[in-house]
């Protein structure tokens, strides 16, 4: 006895649905437990590893020398700085004392004579001499720091080609490794994916098809998840390359099934509507008289009242039916042969009396 009931056919196929996807989730949590211990084996390169430290050392003890021999200069040549800004005071100080006392000599007789005149004037020439004194040594240290400074540039230059240089390496070795992790995915995902791919061909409408279709899932999600993001990019011509590859493949599938599909169907309509009628399968004549659409050719079998092949009768539905498809002449609808009542032909029993039909 066939069973025709839409809730258990929903539910199974939830149930169906649901054994794949835990299958999947399962496959997954294995696959990555796998792949993250082989992963484990090799560690990922670290920028310290590839650093000449007793070079730096020795390069970085130089610049904290060097730094803290500058900022020592610095605090000397700020000092005599502010010792040249006193020596400018006492000289503008004394210069202009000396000038107002010349001024009042003056008015009191000639003062180029005067020994107090010379002797003040030698003491302002002194300050004046000490202030040029300190100024030279300001020159002096700013001549030293500029040396210095330089030694340190020189030594920072050294430091960057030190580091520039394992930079490089790190570089490389990081490309070689995220390679040897591709490669190790690979040879694990590859054949995962194969194996999903003929799957999903050849086991898709098997009995246990939802076994088959967990696995394609977990093939499709370890190929897109576990492989793609470890895919060496290169300026991306890797990746772009392999979506090519996989794009063309599945639009290669896609359009020969469609077409072969399509063959199919032209070759299924040239046989009679008696022998298409008999390889109507009852899912898929449920579903046609669900969605109302002929079950050999898909075509929507409800027509709007205006194209009934009746005439002289006044219709009162907007919508009717036909018995036989108006595309490819499949009977669609019969009369009980018990009971008169009209049935869907391609279902088993009466709606009415529950006759078995004589579809086969």
């Amino acid at each position: 006895m066939d069973i025709n009931s839409k809730k258990l056919e929903k539910t199974s196929r939830l149930i169906y649905y649901s054994i794949s996807i835990i299958l999947c989730l399962f496959l997954v949590l294995l696959c990555n437990k796998i792949i993250d211990d082989i992963d484990s084996t090799s560690r990922r390169p670290l920028m310290e590893s590839f650093e000449n430290k007793a070079k730096l050392s020795q390069l970085t003890t130089k610049q904290n020398a060097l730094n803290l021999q500058i900022e020592n200069l610095s605090a000397q040549r700020s000092l005599i700085g502010k010792t040249i800004k006193t020596a400018e005071e006492n000289y503008t100080s004394e210069k202009q004392s000396f000038d107002n006392w010349v001024q009042t000599r003056k008015t009191l007789g000639s003062p180029d004579k005067d020994q107090e005149v010379i002797d003040r004037a030698k003491r302002l020439d002194e300050i004046h001499k000490i202030k040029d004194a300190w100024k030279v040594k300001l020159e002096a240290k700013q001549t030293e720091i500029e040396t210095v400074s330089k030694q340190n540039i020189a030594l920072q230059k050294l430091v960057n080609d030190e580091k520039t240089e394992a930079e490089n390496k790190f570089d490389s070795a990081v490309k070689h490794y995220d390679l040897k992790v591709f490669l190790i995915r690979l040879f694990i995902v590859a054949p995962i994916l194969a194996l999903g791919i003929f799957f999903f061909i050849r086991y898709r409408r098997h009995k246990f098809w939802p076994l088959y279709f967990g696995f394609t899932l977990f093939a499709f999600y370890t190929f897109f998840f576990g492989l793609v993001p470890y895919l060496p990019s290169y300026g991306g011509y890797i990746r772009y390359t392999v979506g090519i590859i996989v794009s063309g493949g599945l639009g290669y599938y896609a359009i020969k099934t469609i077409g072969k599909y399509i063959e199919d169907k032209q070759a299924e309509l040239q046989v009679s509507t008696e022998e298409r009628s008999k390889k109507v399968q009852m899912e898929v004549a449920e579903k046609a008289l669900e969605n109302h659409y002929c079950p050999s050719c898909g075509k929507d079998f409800i027509i709007k009242k205006w194209a009934l092949p009746i005439k002289g009768e006044e219709i009162e539905l907007q919508y009717a039916t036909t018995d036989f498809c108006r595309y490819c002449g499949l009977e669609l609808f019969s009369n009980c042969k018990k009971c008169e009542n009209k049935n869907f032909a391609h279902l088993p029993f009466c709606s009415s009396c529950g006759t078995k039909t004589s579809k086969d």
